[in-house]
């Protein structure tokens, strides 16, 4: 959410932005908000000379009544008249200012609504585009193989293992769930705990957080089209399910301010993650691609606004680096200014190699959002000059099986049927270096 006194001093900025991001529709809600807020801030001066005013009319009575017990019966009716217009100012003073507060508080709800509408500003080395065609690959980490041996699809190479059912999973709680068993359900607790004790190493403090949050924490993390298309409500209750980590860890921050020696917050979480999936549809999103439960491990920064950018670099090369050591290719790509959700600044995905599809599949996604989290939740800091400012917020995915377990099994599986186990996973594996399918 942007400051509303830039957009008063920025609207042909704030609305270039907004072409940029492919929204015109949203255009006349900058001068729309504009016009409110100056309705609002006249509302505003006008209750505070009502205010002001009353507190003049009340004072003045006071010395009155001391003249009225002092004054000549000739003089009292006088005195007293003075009183009483002065009362029936108050009165009428009173009554004008429960309507202009209304007034305000209407106007705020307005301005509000509208401000949480209006994208972040995107940071100027976006790529422009409408849609995520036009994202722009950066670069490549690792050989991209394809073998000379047929890949099968991942639900085939799980069932050789033994290690998925889907028709239960359906019979249980419908498409979009699964049961995962034996050493497929190893493989996948064993990324995660590898993955854990990857971002502890590299200093982030490991969290479990709630998995259920109230709706203002919601609206604070994220826009309403995400909220719509992802979150599950608590019928008859104001709670949700978290659609990853990063909403409650973020939520955990709400109306606090926080000290310099308490910055920058580095933060690795893990937590199941629960998501509608709205529209989602194609023959690569059946099996675990796209599905309404998953688990996975986080990585969260909350941190000064002049070090957001170093820790975007750090959070999305953090991912590479994990990849990489699980031996899978990866390639960075830049997300372009209409696939950036309203909140984002900044975003790329990191993608796996699929030697099946014989291209690159999101695995990864990282996350810079200024202060747009930070400014809905009233996420604040102070500097050592004792300066109050809004904290920046960066999030990314570190692994989130079981996708990921896609990109893993396509890549370690062998001629034979057999997947081999990379070094850095083995000790999560009991020691195991190579997976045997034991079906047909």
């Amino acid at each position: 959410m942007l400051d509303i006194r830039f957009v008063r001093e920025n609207p042909e900025l704030v609305k270039e932005n907004i072409r940029k991001k492919f929204q015109d529709a949203k255009l006349p809600l900058v001068d729309e908000v504009i016009a409110l807020d100056a309705e609002y801030r006249a509302a505003i001066g006008q209750a505070s000379d009502l205010r002001a005013e009353r507190n003049r009319l009340s004072k003045a009575n006071g010395p009155l009544f001391g003249k009225l017990k002092k004054a000549a019966e000739e003089e009292k009716a006088a005195i007293q008249a003075q009183i009483d217009a002065n009362m029936a100012a108050v009165k009428e003073n009173d009554d004008t200012l429960k309507a202009l507060e209304a007034k305000e508080d209407e106007l705020q709800k307005k301005i509000q609504q509208i401000m949480y509408t209006i994208p972040q500003m995107i940071d100027p080395s976006v790529p422009i585009g409408p849609d995520d065609s036009c994202n722009v690959e950066v670069q490549r980490f690792g050989e991209a193989v394809t073998p000379d041996f047929p890949i099968p699809y991942h639900v085939d190479i799980m069932e050789s293992f033994g290690g998925i059912d889907l028709d239960a999973a359906g019979r249980v709680s419908g498409n979009g769930f699964y049961y995962l068993l034996g050493d497929i359900a190893r493989l996948h607790e064993a990324v995660l705990a590898y993955a854990r004790d990857f971002m502890i190493d590299k200093g982030f403090t490991y969290v479990i957080p709630p998995f259920m949050i109230h709706g203002n924490v919601v609206q604070g993390v994220m826009s309403f089209p995400e909220m719509d298309a992802m979150m599950y409500k608590i019928e008859g209750e104001d709670l949700y399910l978290i659609g990853t980590s990063e909403h409650s860890m973020i939520g955990r921050f709400i109306d606090q301010t926080l000290t310099p020696d308490q910055l920058p917050q580095t933060l690795t979480s893990y937590s199941p993650c629960f998501r509608k999936e709205k529209g989602a549809h194609g023959i690569e999103e059946r099996g675990v691609y796209r599905i309404h439960q998953f688990e996975k491990q986080e990585m969260i920064v909350v941190c000064r606004p002049e070090e957001s950018m170093d820790w975007y670099d750090k959070l999305w090369k953090n991912s590479v680096e994990l990849f990489r050591s699980l031996e899978i290719p990866v390639r960075q790509l830049e997300c372009c200014s209409g696939d950036l959700a309203d909140l984002k600044v900044k975003s790329c995905d990191i993608e796996a190699w699929s030697p099946r599809q014989q291209k690159y599949f999101e695995v990864c996604s990282c996350s810079n959002l200024g202060d747009a989290q930070a400014r809905r939740l009233r996420i604040r800091y102070k500097d050592e000059n004792g300066k109050t400012a809004f904290a920046h917020t960066l999030n990314n995915t570190c692994v989130a099986p079981p996708r990921m377990l896609i990109a893993f099994l396509e890549n370690h599986l062998q001629a034979d049927g057999t997947v081999t186990i990379p070094e850095v996973l083995r000790p999560y594996m009991g020691g195991k270096a190579l997976l045997v399918p034991n079906k047909k």
